[in-house]
């Protein structure tokens, strides 16, 4: 399944219907383009990708839950970054300080499960700096920055909170050529790094050299989509939107030439399914007493295998969060034990956090399910229901115990 998925989008303003049911979808480590003319309902079609503005009807589906009626701040939390077209800096703030404020507002680290300590927050800010070619200017007010600067800037504080998706909104509006390739590459990079990219954008000659598929919208419909290359050959794309000026200054020739099939581990990476999910037994009476499914055999290489380092702990990461949270639900409880149970001891960094969890219910399933997939490291003590002091007490000696 794609990392986002956008499913007949209906947008109506009074008597007019500005988008007429918009599809499109990205996948991990690949660069999406959308583009239309003005009035097409492309921007309301991507502000609805975003969370900005609540569709008519349709879906948005990102990392396997709905996230359609989310606001942005949820979204974000759940791995999705934005990128505004205007200029979103902390202005009376330095370059440095505009990176460390972000991270010391970061609930947790979505790669680590906590949060970041304040020389993780000073080593982060370092390496985001140097990414980015800002080193130079990390003392400078953000104010006194050029457009370049500042466009790299946001960048960077988006890559600092560990999306898996960054939605791009104008990237290659206002900024000198020079930087227009930097930034290029940059989003190549972290597309190369298995982090999902959509990027909507009036300059087509950058959004074509630096996307693997395009949609065009026209007239609130999705009316042809594929690589840039099928694209610029595409009758129904150069009568709606390109022209024949692509043709005329060789443009079709640069993709002729362009090879897009990227060697090994900078190939887009694809999220492999999971195993056929195992038949559980019927739960009994009480809810508190979990029935375990048969373990799942996980696929060649892991499930996240084909992903690049740190966007595949991340969104392990993410997968894991989520299937602790459906512990607390008895709707979802069977879900949840299926996705932990094929992590098997990979789950169980996620499961002693839920054991410092304020929910009761969840503190005892989770150790329940913590006693099954550590049941190698032998008997395991814990009393969920525990004054604060000790129940933290005891998660600390899990941890040692359990190396985790």
């Amino acid at each position: 399944m794609s990392l986002l998925e956008v499913n007949g989008l209906q947008k109506i303003y009074g008597r007019r219907k500005v988008v007429k049911g918009v599809s499109f979808d990205v996948n991990p480590g690949e660069v999406v383009g959308l583009l239309g003319p003005n009035g097409a309902g492309k921007t309301t079609s991507f502000r609805m990708a975003t969370g900005q503005i609540v569709p008519n009807a349709g879906t948005v589906t990102f990392n396997n839950e709905d996230v359609t009626q989310l606001p942005m701040f949820q979204r974000a939390r759940r791995g999705m970054g934005y990128l505004s077209q205007e200029p979103s800096v902390f202005r009376k703030l330095s370059v440095e300080k505009n990176l460390l404020a972000i991270l010391e507002a970061l609930p947790r680290s979505r790669s680590l499960g906590r949060k970041l300590t304040r020389t993780e927050r000073w080593d982060r800010t370092d390496e985001a700096l140097k990414r980015f070619k800002l080193d130079h200017v990390r003392k400078n007010i953000a104010a006194r920055c050029s457009g370049g600067e500042k466009r790299r800037l946001e960048i960077a504080r988006c890559l600092v909170c560990e999306p898996l998706l960054i939605l791009l909104d104008e990237p290659f509006a206002a900024v000198d050529p020079i930087t227009t390739e930097d930034i290029r590459k940059n989003i190549r990079e972290l597309a190369d790094s298995g982090i999902g990219i959509l990027i909507t954008d009036h300059n087509v000659r950058e959004v074509f050299r630096t996307a693997d598929r395009v949609y065009l919208i026209t007239d609130g419909l999705v009316v042809t989509k594929g690589t840039p290359h099928e694209l610029v050959n595409d009758e129904i794309a150069i009568k709606a939107y390109l022209g024949r000026s692509f043709e005329e200054d060789g443009f079709t020739r640069h993709f002729a030439s362009r090879n897009r099939v990227l060697d090994g581990d900078t190939a887009p990476a694809q999220v492999l399914a999971p195993a056929a999910t195992a038949t559980l037994a019927e739960p009994e009476a009480e809810p508190d007493v979990l029935r375990f499914p048969s373990h799942t055999p996980l696929p060649s290489g892991g499930l996240l295998a084909p992903l690049g380092g740190t966007a595949g702990a991340i969104l392990e990461a993410e997968r894991l969060r989520v299937a602790v949270e459906q512990l607390m639900d008895d709707r979802t409880l069977r879900a949840g034990m299926v996705e932990l149970n094929n992590r098997g001891e990979r789950a169980i960094p996620a499961l002693l956090e839920a054991l410092e969890r304020r929910d009761a219910v969840l503190r005892r399933r989770a150790f329940e399910f913590l006693k099954h997939v550590a049941r190698t490291h032998g008997p395991l003590e814990f009393d969920p229901d525990a004054p604060d002091d000790i129940r933290l007490r005891q998660v600390a000696y899990l941890r040692v115990k359990l190396r985790a």
